[in-house]
This record gives structure tokens, sequence and C-alpha cells, in this order.
């Protein structure tokens, strides 16, 4: 078939346009190949960490293992985790410290900016205040350099003519006479033979023993800031050369510098001779160099003034902006971000190939491929970028060596990615209708995918041959679970666990086993879950913790309390046994599960790993985490990498607002408030998980605790021993530091004074126990007087009870009965007479007589008088139904003499006779009343018409009896007698309840 010019010209515009096409779409989804570097975390401490302020002149560790800072603002001490700040009220003598030395003695020297000094000792600052020495050694310039030599003398070099000895005595200065060869920022060293040299900015002299002289020498320091001096009397420096070593005389060249870094250099230096490695302060930054010329540069663009190595093997630069610290090599953090050549800060996702790959989902619509071999990235363009804008999820089937990913919206894979071949394919609803993906599970040993979506879990029976899903033919129960669903994992024996909205579910060969209806743990909402080699399947939850789940039963719970950063947690990975775990607040690591689990942090990365990680990749030997603020790697398997137990030591104690020094071993405190503080630390640059234990004997129990400050008041006198100790995460408890001190017991806790306090007490007791008998005695004799005056007061009642008129009448009305032949009569009378004869023979001898035996024993009476009067005298009984007559005691013949005078002296001098009322009843639970009531003429008018001699005798003798019965008893007996209103008398007896 032929074409047309036109034609033909047409189809070549055509083939253009393809072609053009097809090379967009090449470059959209293989972007070229970039190489670049990882940039090391260094944490990064200023002012808003504590610091006293962001301009740092020099950094100092001291044999504790504290870091000093010395600022523009006075110092700043550091264990790890807290600065404590120092400032003049402390004692020092000006804001702006410059250097720190440490002498034999434990001794920290603080040069000030006014050419003052200072020292740190025992925890107390000592100036010119209050050290005369220190007074001679102000001057009007700035120490540049410090010595100790052999001797024991202090050199000290300045910034102006003027080099200062002070051999602990006397203070020698001394001044070169000569212009051109000044000590000007003089550096002072002491070489193996005891020779004193100044290297100043003009010449080199010696000390001679009495003064100073200029001698030829190839040794010339850039400044004092560039040389060292050494523990073996050698001195490394800088000069245009590079790095050289001073030893016994000879000039050793060590590393080449190059001469742009050498004229940069604005601060001190510092050689590592283990590692033959040099740090060079520069404006720029810090540079690192060893002697195979290769270079390392740290913190640019940032003023660096002085770099040392601490004894854990970190680095740290005091700088204008705070102070940084390089983690030893076993700890260091790597970032690798879009600055280094990544698409995009934020990584969603990661997971990592068979072929040292790491493939990781942005936020840009793009997958980054980054070879760790040589850290060589490939972007992967996806074509829809709002649909595919985050991806959240990536994971590596090794058996198709296929790369599955998602985001909320779609899913994805690249197959046979060996074969640098990435063909993409897309997920497909048949129906094109919109899905919102939670997760997916790849099954291992099956074809089977499977989605938790926002409408429930579905899966897909041949992910290989059949990538697309028909939501309108899934059946219920059968391959779809409605509900709202989180996650979904195959297990190795290709099982599927879900957990939606009910809890935890699994799919046993069609089975649905409803886990979380068992256990109301499951019921929370589960972020993840991974299997660990023996079968258990590890749950993410949020807000619960861990779960470890097998055969039906949940193992055991992780929490916070048992060292997770939070209860939150969102992701999981197991590498050999090892479970670590993302949470919102950081990384943890489980090891020795199921035996005896420990859970480690990452504290030493926390300001990269805190918080925003959004998942993680383990291999063998290194750490991956996908964070919005990039990938961040460490490695975490080296051997090396093993904790010192942390040391903890007393920084201060202070007794009633006095500071004491700390280094003293034992105290004694007079008595008093005794109001003692402690403060303490324990030093640790990985870690600010730092738990605290301490006592104040050694057999009291430890008392755990997080504060550093300890406050005791109102102490005892006695012996004490004040020991603390400390240990990092899941560690052991490292050395205790003790501190003993003594309390004086008062004058009166001594031997003497209780031994005569003991004597005379007993001696109190004794005199007192001796009062107290004899008024026991006393008070027994008088009760028995008063008894035995009872029982003759008895006496005398019965023989006056038994009236004699009485008995008189009872026998006229007897020899009556008998002359008038009433026979029957006179026996009635002679018998209640003989049976009243008989009760009053019977209860004379008794003190108390039971109710019912009185009113047995007063019926008997009135009824002999009822027989003698007639009609003219009429009685009743009244007696409360809730009264026990047999069990209710009280005085014997007590009612009977007022009965009597209630008939001879009420009633029968009335000549219409009268009535008498006896009623009985509970006052209240303690007391019964008796009331005896005539209708007679009354007691007033019975008293007016009684002769002025008469006197009831009866009555007398009872009220007495009473009386006295009162006294010995417990509770006293109530008598009262009184008129009644109208006419008659009213007796009233309350007596105690027996």
């Amino acid at each position: 078939m032929h074409r047309s010019s036109a034609q033909k010209a047409k189809l070549k515009l055509n083939l253009s346009r393809n072609f053009f096409v097809l090379f967009l779409l090449f470059l959209a989804f293989f972007q070229p190949k970039q190489l670049f570097a990882q940039t090391t975390y260094l944490p990064h401490y200023n002012a808003k960490s504590g610091l006293a302020s962001n301009n740092c002149y020099y950094i100092l560790q001291d044999k504790k293992g504290f870091i000093w800072i010395a600022t523009d603002n006075g110092l700043s001490r550091f264990d790890g985790t807290n600065f404590q700040n120092f400032t003049i009220e402390d004692g020092l003598p000006d804001t702006q410290i410059l250097q720190m030395k440490e002498d034999k003695d434990g001794r920290l020297w603080f040069f000030a900016l006014n050419g003052q000094l200072s020292y740190l000792k025992e925890g107390k600052f000592y100036n010119r205040n209050n050290d005369q020495l220190l007074k001679k050694l102000s001057f009007n310039t700035v120490i540049v350099s410090f010595l100790i030599d052999k001797a024991g003398r202090i050199w000290l070099g300045t910034n102006s003519n003027l080099i200062v000895c002070w051999d602990g005595k006397t203070i020698k200065k001394y001044v070169s006479p000569n212009p051109n060869d000044k000590f000007i920022n003089a550096f002072i060293h002491e070489d193996e033979q005891g020779n004193i040299l100044a290297y100043s900015d003009q010449s080199v002299q010696q000390f001679d023993g009495k003064n100073f002289s200029l001698i030829k020498s190839k040794v010339q320091p850039i400044s004092y800031m560039t040389a060292i001096n050494t523990a073996n009397k050698s001195m490394f420096y800088l000069d245009n050369g590079g790095l050289k070593e001073f030893k016994q005389g000879r000039i050793n060249d060590l590393i080449a510098i190059p001469q742009n870094l050498i004229k940069n250099m604005s601060g001190y230096f510092y050689y590592d001779s283990s590692t033959k490695e040099v740090w060079l302060s520069n404006a720029n930054g810090a540079f690192a160099l060893n002697k195979n010329g290769k270079t390392v540069q740290y913190l640019q663009d940032i003023p660096v003034n002085q770099v040392i190595k601490d004894n854990n093997q970190n680095m740290w630069f005091a700088t204008t902006q705070g102070i940084y610290m390089l983690p030893n090599v076993n700890n260091r953090l790597s970032i690798i971000d879009a600055e280094s050549g990544l698409s995009s800060n934020v990584i969603k996702s990661i997971t990592k190939d068979g072929k040292n790959r790491l493939w990781l989902g942005t936020d840009d619509a793009v997958i980054d491929v980054l070879t760790i071999n040589n850290y060589q990235v490939d972007e992967i363009g996806l074509d829809d970028f709002k649909k595919y804008k985050t991806i959240k999820q990536i994971t590596f089937d090794p058996k198709e060596q296929s790369i599955y990913f998602a985001s909320d919206y779609g899913m994805g894979v690249f197959k046979h990615v060996y074969n640098n071949t990435e063909e993409v394919s897309y997920l497909k609803e048949s129906n094109n209708s919109m899905f919102v993906i939670k997760h997916f599970s790849v099954g291992e040993n099956n074809n089977h995918l499977a989605l938790a979506l926002s409408s429930g879990v579905v899966f897909l029976a041949d992910r290989k041959n059949k990538f697309e899903f028909n939501a309108a033919k899934y059946r219920e129960k059968e391959d779809f679970f409605k509900d709202r669903s989180y996650h979904v994992f195959y297990d190795r024996d290709g099982n599927l666990w879900f957990s939606n909205i009910n809890g935890l579910s699994q799919l046993v060969k069609g089975k649905l086993i409803k886990h979380f209806e068992n256990h109301p743990l499951l019921t929370k909402r589960i972020n993840d879950i991974q299997q660990l080699a023996d079968g258990t399947l590890v749950l993410a939850t949020d807000g619960y913790g861990l779960i470890f789940y097998k055969d039906n039963k949940i193992r055991t719970q992780i929490t916070q309390k048992d060292g997770l950063t939070n209860n939150i947690c969102t992701k999981i990975f197991v590498k050999n046994s090892e479970i670590w775990v993302l949470t919102n607040k950081g990384v943890n690591k489980i090891a020795n599960y199921p035996a005896e689990p420990s859970v480690a942090n990452f504290d030493y990365g926390k300001d990269l790993l805190s918080d925003d990680v959004n998942s993680l990749f383990i291999d063998d030997s290194t750490a991956y985490f996908a964070t919005n603020k990039g990938l961040i790697l460490f490695k975490y398997n080296n051997k090396n990498n093993l904790k010192s137990l942390p040391k903890v030591y007393v920084t201060s104690i202070i007794k009633d607002n006095e500071r004491l020094p700390v280094d003293q071993a034992n105290f004694t405190f007079e008595t008093g408030n005794n109001t003692i503080l402690f403060t303490f630390s324990a030093v640790d640059f990985t870690t600010s998980d730092i738990t605290y234990r301490y006592r104040l004997n050694d057999n009291l129990a430890w008392v755990e605790t997080r504060t550093r400050r300890l406050d005791f008041s109102s102490l005892q006198a006695g012996d004490y021993v004040f020991e603390v100790s400390a240990k990092s995460q899941n560690g052991n408890w490292g050395e205790s530091a003790k501190i003993a001190f003594t309390i004086k017991k008062h004058f009166w806790q001594s031997l003497w004074f209780l031994s005569i306090l003991i004597l005379l007490v007993a001696y109190i007791f004794y005199k007192v126990a001796v009062y107290i008998t004899r008024k026991q005695k006393d008070k027994e004799q008088e009760q028995l007087l008063l008894k035995n005056k009872v029982l003759m007061l008895e006496q005398q009642a019965l023989q006056a009870m038994m009236n004699p008129h009485f008995v008189f009448n009872v026998m006229n009305s007897i020899q009556h009965y008998i002359n008038t032949q009433n026979t029957a009569s006179a026996n009635k009378v002679l018998t209640g007479f003989a049976r009243l004869i008989r009760k009053n023979l019977e209860i004379c001898t008794k003190s108390y007589i039971s109710l019912e035996e009185e009113l047995e024993y007063l019926n008997l009476y009135l009824k002999l008088e009822k027989n003698r009067f007639g009609d003219k005298l009429d009685y009743t009984f009244t007696i409360d139904e809730n009264i026990d007559q047999e069990e209710t005691f009280i005085p014997s013949m007590l009612l009977q003499p007022y009965v009597e005078n209630a008939i001879w002296h009420g009633i029968m001098p009335k000549e219409t006779g009268g009535k008498i009322q006896i009623n009985i009843k509970l006052q209240d639970a303690f007391y019964l009343n008796i009331e005896i009531i005539d209708d007679g003429v009354g007691i007033d008018n019975s008293l007016k018409n009684k002769k002025e001699t008469h006197i009831s005798k009866g009555m007398q003798l009872t009220k007495e009896r009473l009386h006295l019965l009162g006294q010995i008893g417990a509770k006293p007996i109530h008598l009262s007698v009184r008129q009644n209103p109208v006419n008659g008398t009213t007796v009233s007896i309350s007596i105690p309840l027996k």
C-alpha cells in the first residue's frame, strides 16, 4: 500500500509524538539514577534544652564523667539528661568563662574573661572572696594556658606580657623586658626533662630556674589553641605544615592538613592518638582528618570553638549555637532525606528486596528504590498523582519477586523486580467502584491477597493471575466480612487473621473464629499483627500495648509500665526472635520472650524517633525507619555496644542551708532540726531513662525514684549511711555512692540521763503504788464498815417492821374469832400471820431479794391488815408486764414500812377509810421505779397532827439504809415522798436494776 507525501509526513509526526509520549513515561517511571551520601545525626543541646547559653567557648569532661561547658553566661554541667548551671551567685568570678582545667587533686579551675581565677572543690566554689591566694592571683588579663608541672607548681600563660607561677605558697610573675619578645598568648609546656617552655606569638623562651630566656626552636604552634600537653610530657601542635608531635626533643610529622583548613582555624583542636585522627574547629564547622588524607566535615556553616572526645568515644562540639554530640560509631544514627537525594523527606512505608535494595513509599506519588551498597537511588513515579500520592504500605513478595504497594485509594504491584523491568499492574474493582484500603496482606504459601477495607475484609484467591475483584459478587461470611476493618494478616499456615471494629477474628478453611468473644482484650483496636517462630501472634493495640496470643490464650501483655514508650503501638517487625515496636512516642525492642522479656528503647535518637515514625524494616545489622524527616538508619547489632553500669555521684549536700563537701565520707551533726538535702546524678549520654534507688541504712529496703533530689527532715539521733545507686533502662544497678553521717543525741538521750530518769520514774511509780494501795485498803475498809452498818440497820429495821401494835391487833382479832366460835376465820388469820412470820424470818438475813418475794411478803401483810379493817382499807398492785419478777432484785423488806405508814398515818385518820395503789414499772434500761400512792389525809396534814416527839422509826431506818446502799453501789437509790395535789401521799423509789 502506498502513501502520499502528506500521509507519510502525518505518519512521521504521529510516530514522533508517540515516541515523545513514551519518552515522557519513561522519565516519569524511571528517573535517572542519583548517588548521594547519608548525613550523620548529631544530638543538639542549647539554651532551650537547659544550657546556660548558646554561645559556648569550651568543653571539659571531669574525672567523674560529667561534661562541663564554659559559656558567656556562666557554667553548665551535663550528665546526659539534665543541665545544672552555675553563675556568679554560686561563686564564679565572672559570667564569661573562657577555659577550664582539672588538676590531679580533682579541682576544676575556671578562667574568666575578667582575668580572675576560681576553682571547684568538693562541691564548693572558691574565688578571691573566700581564698586569699586566689585574691593574689587576680590579673587584669585573660589566662590562655594552664600547666601543673611535676613539682606541683601552677603555671599560667596570659594574653599579655605576663607569665605567673604559683607553688601553693608564693606567687611569682615574669615579664619579658624585650618589646620584641613578649609573653603574649603564651602556651606553657613541660618537656620530658622537666624544662618549662613558653611558646608565644613572638618567641619561644625557656625557664632556667630564675627567669625566662630566648631559645631557638623549630616548634612553633599557630596559637595557644593549637597546642596540647600530654600526660607523657610530649606535645601535639599544629603549624602551617599540619599536625606534629614534639617528643624527646624531636619533631614528628603526623598528619598533613590542607592550608585552607589551617588558615580558617578559629578554635581548639583535638587529636586522638589511638585512631590517628585529628579534629579541627573551624568557622565553617568541624573537620575530622586521618593520616590517609580522608576528611569529613560536620556542622557545616556553624562556627565551632572546640572539639573533645569523652570517655565513651563520643565527640563534643562547642559552638555559637550550643553544643553538639557525635555519638560513638556504635550508636550513630544516619539520615537520608531530600537534601541527600531522596524525592521527599516524608517516607510513609519501607521494605527491602533480596538484592539489598530498600523500597520507600513517599507522600509524593513516588517510590524511591535505594541500593544500600552504593547509596544509589532510583525514582519511580506513579501515573495517578492524586490516587497514589501517599504510599502508606509497601511489601516484598520473594516468591514472585514482586513489590506490592498501596495508598488510601488504590493498590499496585511491580512484578519481576529483579529483572529491572518493573512492570506495574493496578488492582481493579470490576465495576470501577471506589474502595478505601486500610491494609493488605500477601499470603506466603498461597496466591491469596487479603484487603482490609473501610467496608470490610475481602480476599482474592489468585492474586497472580487475577489482580481484580468484584465487590458486587462477594458473599458475606464467605469471601467478604463486613464492618470497618483495620488490619489483615496471613500466618505461616495460610490462615487469615483480621481485626475490625468488633475485634480479632480468624478464618480457617472457610470457618470464621471470633476470638474477641472469649477475650475482652481482643475487642480493642489492633493496628498490626506479626508472628513469632513458635507461632505466637504479636498484636499491636491502640492503647493497650502489645498482646502475645497463642493457642487461643493471651500469654502475656507488655505495656508502658513494663518499659514501652507508650501503649499506642502502630507497627511491629520481628527479626531473629526480637520484636521491634513503633509507638507514638518512640521505638522499642523486646528481647528474651517468652523467658524474661526485656524492653529497650533508643533514647539516643529520641529527637528523630520519638514521633512521626511511620514504618520500619530491620535486617541483620541495620534498623531502618521511615519518618516524616527522611529515612533514619543505625547499626544495632554491634557486639561492642555494651553499656557500662551507670555510676552515680552525690553532687551536693546541704544541711540547714549550709553546703557541705561532697567528697567527705563521714559527717557528725549536732542535734537539732536535722534537715539534710542530697542531690545526685548518674552520667549516661545514651539514655535519659535513669532510675535511682536509695536507703538510709543497709538494713532498710531500697526505695526507687526518678528524682535526683532527696530531702530528709527531722531525722532522729543515730548513725546513718545514705546510699544511692542508678540503672539505665532494663539494666543492672550500678555501684552505690555512700555518705555516712551521725546525728548526736540530746543530753536527755544519753545513757546516764536515761539511767537517772529510769530510777526516778521507778521511785515515783513506787510511791504512787503505795499511795493507791493505801487508798484502796482504806476504801475497802470503809465499805466493810458500811456493809456492817447496813446489816445492823437491817436488823433494826426487822425489829421495827414487826410493829408490836400490829402483833397485838392480830392477836385480838384471832381471840375475837375464837370467842365468837368463828373457828374458820380464826384459823385463816392465824395461818396468814404464821406465813408472814415465816417469810419475815426467810428474808431478814438477805440484803437483796427478788421482786417476787418482796411482793409476796407485802401481799401477806396487806391481807392481814385488810382482814382487820375490812372495807375501810382497799389496795391494788399494778406491775409492768416487761418486768421479770424472779430476776429483778431489790433491797429486802423495802416497801412494807412505807405501806404500813400509809395505812396508819394516811388512811386510818379518815373516817371513810381509803385505798393504797402500788405501781411498779421500768423507768429506763437502768432503773426500776416503785410508787406507793394512798388517798389518805396526806403527809403534810399528818405531820401537823403528830406529836413533836413522834418519829416513824421504820421509815427513818429504811431511808438511812437506802442512802448507805446507794453509797456502796455503783449507782445511787433515789427516794422521794410528796403530798398529792388533792389528798393523799406518793412515795417514789428508783432502784438500780441488778
